[in-house]
């Protein structure tokens, strides 16, 4: 059994305090590199390198472009860059969003079990919809170990709870136990390692890759959208590679629908608003046509306004 002593670590919503408690109990020697993606805004300053570094005996440090990969280091994606794990060194690009985040934990997840197979451990802590599954289900298709927290334990359960029911998950346990369990892995025989494999791409290999034009377009450019099938999943995927799950895709376009709803409700009544001003100013029988024709404006956003009032909402978890 190979050493599994690349680790990679998704976390989104509540995912701070899980990080702090797993780094605090790895050991200043651990065997193995971390790499961790937070989803953060991308204009946003982050403390967290500083929040690692100050809670563990490991030193954490945003990632710079090319720097190698050193055992007993911590390795994060800064604002809005993609971290990639490749062959002995790190990758950071600023390449189109998936999942509606740039850095991406998928994309961390493909490029480690891409150039890295069974080394790798894959794993998700807390956070919103499902950012990680599909990165979680290849770094299991190439040999590698998945880890999920404890759902019952996470501030925000979603991107846990979606792993464990779209992967086949080695261990789902509570981060007081997960420090243990990785150098556990990474302490394993180093004898059977084997070389990495030089691979560029945070795709990993596209055999069998399926994909279809759909009539759906993006969330953030508005532009074509494929439907993708890696595997047991279905990725909706725009010519310049901003990529969504099923789940963030509906959840994009909901949000779409709503507020072009709310425009349409803003549009209509503000021009009847001006059809009445314009009536008050010519007055006679143009005036009355112009308040007919504003009190039909009126009655659709009112309609709009209540089709949004009925909607139930979609559930998604």
């Amino acid at each position: 059994m190979p050493a599994r002593d690349i680790v990679v670590i998704g976390a989104s919503a509540g995912g701070v305090e899980p990080l702090k408690e797993l780094v605090s109990g790895l050991p200043a020697d651990f065997p193995g590199s971390i790499f961790v993606v937070m989803h953060i805004p991308a204009r946003g300053r982050t403390y967290l390198p500083q929040i690692l570094t100050r809670a563990g005996k490991i030193p954490a440090a945003h990632a710079v472009d090319g720097e190698s990969i050193q055992a007993g280091r911590i390795y994060i994606a800064p604002p809005d860059h993609h971290l990639l794990v490749e062959q002995g060194h790190v990758h950071l690009n600023c390449g189109p969003k998936e999942q509606h985040h740039r850095p991406g934990i998928n994309i961390l997840f493909r490029s480690a079990a891409a150039v890295y197979d069974g080394r790798v451990v894959g794993v998700v802590l807390s956070g919103e919809l499902d950012d990680g599954t599909a990165g979680l289900w290849e770094i299991k298709r190439r040999g590698g170990t998945a880890v999920v927290q404890h759902p019952e334990e996470a501030p925000f359960s979603s991107m846990p709870l979606s792993a464990l029911r779209e992967v086949e998950v080695d261990y789902t346990i509570r981060v007081g136990e997960m420090a243990d369990l990785l150098v556990s892995l990474a302490g394993e025989t180093n004898a059977s390692r084997g070389q990495a494999k030089e691979v560029r791409t945070a795709l990993g290999d596209t055999g069998g890759l399926l994909r279809h034009l759909t009539d759906i377009t993006c969330p953030d450019c508005r532009g074509t959208i494929w439907e993708v099938r890696r595997g047991q999943f279905t990725d909706y995927e725009c010519r310049v590679g901003h990529t969504f799950s099923s789940q963030t895709m509906l959840t994009e376009h909901l949000a779409t629908e709503e507020n072009t709803l709310y425009a349409a409700i803003n549009a209509l009544s503000e021009g009847a608003s001006l059809l009445r001003r314009l009536a008050d100013e010519l007055g006679g029988h143009k005036g009355e046509e112009l308040r007919q024709e504003g009190r039909k404006r009126q009655a659709h956003a009112e309609a709009i306004k209540q089709i949004l009032n009925d909607s139930p909402g979609v559930m998604l978890d």
